[in-house]
């Protein structure tokens, strides 16, 4: 990469004293002696510690690990003859950077360098152990030119931190290859058998799978990576969170063997975590399946990248440059042609845009095979706020869902109910006027946070600076009621406890999350994404306030709200064995159409629609510039964005003062997706700009945020 470059991609020019070589990896000509004899001694020591270089291959063209986007390329150093061994392609290594030491990656050893001064001397090899080979730098490099990012940002998420003593013990023995699975569910899917047979046959193949309600999903992605497994190639599945993970590791362990699978997670410890890692890089396991980071493991010969519930925000890296589990699986599936497979329940606007381009093919049940499994969903409206019994009242439940969930007690199951928020009361409004119920000291929301002390029950306390408010007067209308506008699932439960008296009540949130529950009656009051599965299914679902999840201020407002609708339904019993869900919103609006119908298909294409009407992602790319108002403008005049480019904004972030500004602000940029690395190498030059001159303002940019709006 040494030649000739950009202005903004050369570091700045050092200061005094004078260096020479390459950059900042350069060696520095000191004043002459006074004296000759000075200059003798001198010119000795230098000869007895000279270090001579590698008899091959002597130029490393090296990574450093710095955090400035001008320096986003490689530098090269002299390989040492003492290292010429351990200087391997890929290991790391410490180098003098701007006369600091600092770590690097060995990228590849060179016979010449177009460099016309004097090279430095790599001053260690941390480890000879190659964690950056061939394959995963060019990943990296492509997903930085995505995001507009730089390769070390993505090489820090791609590689885990190194473990000495992990690293020094025997390699993992390597595991046989597995026999392919007999019988799988896929062919209950008409395209899901040919699927199947593509990708173990080694044939490139790109599907989004619809799961039916009730699926044994982790089984069926097993089924997958084992074919694939079976035929000598890879496999790489990420899922979203822990529980998933721990259910499709165990899934793969039963087709597979536990030698032949391993589970990437931050929770297994640095050690474990790093040995795990190695033994994928290593070539010893073909089955790989974890959380966000997975997407970077560098298993060997890939034949299948999976990604489960793509729409999940946990998918979205929140480091530098920000990339998605989906895209960055695409790119790895393109480059190594291997096959991908986006699947959940739901269906994204960015996975229907794969399908109607044609790169990807869907995977759907047949309509007969979803009535049999679906559970029978009954929209209420408006009529979930309004009780027309007491029992019914004290659980602010109408009749039809107060009897949706005693039937399914009294058939023995388990019934879950879904609350959009956690805690007791997490938003206070005036009991009068409406008005937010705001802190007087620092204008945080008031929440009420349950339970009683030695004065009664607990006073609503300040989310932000915890202090109680227990004289609140309204500054609209000044009265003293307040209301709540949200119940938590805390408060939630409690009464769900007085309206069905006699029947435990479990709660799975954020604090506390449950992985199963058992079959027998009890009423389990979860989250969106911590409900527990019931062993035989749910008897009913009780989806309460969807008109919270609804009407958030969101692009993907109406996508995500289908999307926990459809987690929490697909775990309910199908409706000829009694199952019933019962969601609390009004029947006319889309997400509750698709819902009823299960067709999150039919949705996505809506939701695809609108957006390429309206000119949002993922019909069009989009970047976010946020910071202080001069900063944001300052970059924008000095970036030479496409021409295509559409500036959207300015839009003030946080408190705004008496003369309408706002500290921080965010400029959105948007251009049509043909442009879209035209617009992240712009994007990464003005970043390169910035660093050069080092400007000390903080400047966060983001390609395809989650959050638009």
């Amino acid at each position: 990469m040494n030649g000739a470059t950009p202005l903004w991609d050369l570091p700045e020019p050092p200061p005094a004293p004078r260096k020479t070589g390459t950059g900042a990896a350069a060696t520095v000509n000191r004043a002459a002696p006074k004296s000759k004899a000075a200059a003798a001694k001198a010119a000795a020591a230098e000869r007895r510690g000279a270090q001579k270089p590698a008899p091959s291959e002597p130029v490393a063209r090296v990574v450093v690990d710095v955090p400035l986007a001008h320096l986003d390329r490689t530098f090269d150093y002299q390989v040492p003859e003492k290292f010429h061994e351990t200087a391997v392609p890929g290991c790391r290594v410490r180098v003098r950077f701007a006369g600091q030491l600092v770590d690097g990656f060995l990228l590849e050893r060179a016979d010449t360098t177009e460099h016309q001064g004097k090279l430095s001397f790599l001053e260690r090899v941390t480890s000879s152990e190659p964690v950056l080979g061939p394959e995963l730098a060019a990943l990296g490099r492509a997903v930085a030119q995505r995001y507009g990012g730089t390769l070390i940002d993505v090489l820090r998420l791609a590689i885990p931190p190194r473990h000495a003593k992990a690293e020094g013990e025997p390699p993992r023995e390597p595991a046989p290859v597995p026999e392919a699975p007999g019988q799988t569910g896929w062919p209950r899917y008409p395209a899901g058998g040919s699927f199947i047979e593509a990708v173990g046959s080694g044939r490139r193949a790109h599907a989004v799978w619809q799961a039916l309600p009730g699926e044994d999903w982790p089984r069926r992605l097993a089924e997958a990576a084992a074919t694939v497994a079976a035929a000598g190639r890879g496999a790489v599945l990420v899922v979203p969170d822990q529980r998933d993970l721990k259910r499709v590791h165990q899934a793969c362990v039963e087709l597979v063997g536990d030698e032949a699978v391993v589970a990437l997670t931050a929770e297994s410890g640095p050690a474990e975590r790093y040995r795990r890692w190695l033994a994928v890089s290593r070539g010893a396991v073909k089955v790989v399946v974890g959380t966000r980071a997975t997407m970077f493991a560098p298993v060997d010969n890939p034949g299948l990248f999976v990604v489960w519930d793509d729409g999940d925000d946990l998918h979205a890296d929140p480091h530098m440059p920000y990339p998605q589990v989906r895209d960055v699986l695409m790119v790895r599936a393109h480059a190594s042609n291997a096959s991908l497979l986006v699947a959940g329940f739901n269906r994204t606007a960015e996975a229907q845009l794969l399908v109607e381009t044609g790169w990807a093919h869907p995977i759907v049940a047949s309509r007969e095979d979803l009535r049999a499994r679906s559970p029978r969903i009954t929209p209420v409206g408006e009529d979930f706020d309004v009780a027309r019994d007491e029992a019914a009242k004290a659980a602010r439940l109408p009749s039809v869902a107060f009897e949706a969930a005693r039937q399914g007690l009294a058939a023995g199951a388990p019934v879950l109910v879904q609350v959009p928020r956690r805690g007791y009361v997490p938003a206070l409004a005036c009991g009068q006027c409406r008005t937010p119920a705001r802190c007087r000291r620092c204008a945080g929301p008031l929440v009420l946070p349950g339970g009683r002390d030695q004065d009664g029950p607990r006073a609503p306390h300040c989310r932000w600076c915890g202090v109680p408010e227990a004289g609140f007067r309204c500054p609209a209308c000044g009265s003293a009621r307040l209301r709540a506008v949200v119940i938590g699932a805390k408060r939630t439960a409690e009464e769900m406890g007085r309206a069905f008296p006699g029947i435990a009540v479990r709660t799975s949130g954020a604090t506390e999350v449950l992985a199963e529950v058992p079959a027998r009656p009890a009423l389990v009051v979860a989250t969106p994404g911590a409900e527990p599965v019931a062993e035989g299914g749910y008897g009913a679902a009780l989806l309460l306030d969807g008109w919270a999840l609804l009407g958030r201020q969101d692009l993907r407002a109406a996508e995500e709200t289908l999307r926990r609708w459809m987690a929490a339904a697909a775990l309910v019993r199908p409706g000829p064995e009694g199952g019933r869900v019962i969601v609390g919103a009004e029947a006319a609006l889309k997400p509750v159409q698709a819902l009823m119908r299960w067709d999150p298909a039919w949705h996505a294409s809506v939701e695809l629609g609108e957006r390429r009407e309206l000119g949002f992602p993922p019909a069009v790319r989009m970047a976010s510039v946020e910071g202080t108002p001069e900063t944001v403008a300052s970059y924008l005049d000095e970036t030479r964005l496409p021409n295509t480019a559409e500036l959207l904004g300015p839009v003030p972030l946080g408190e705004i003062d008496d003369e309408g500004r706002s500290e921080r602000e965010r400029m959105l940029i948007r251009v049509p997706r043909e442009d879209g690395r035209a617009l992240a190498a712009a994007l990464a030059s003005g970043q390169a700009v910035r660093s050069a001159r080092k400007e000390a303002e903080a400047l966060r940019v983001q390609l395809d945020p989650l959050e638009l709006i």
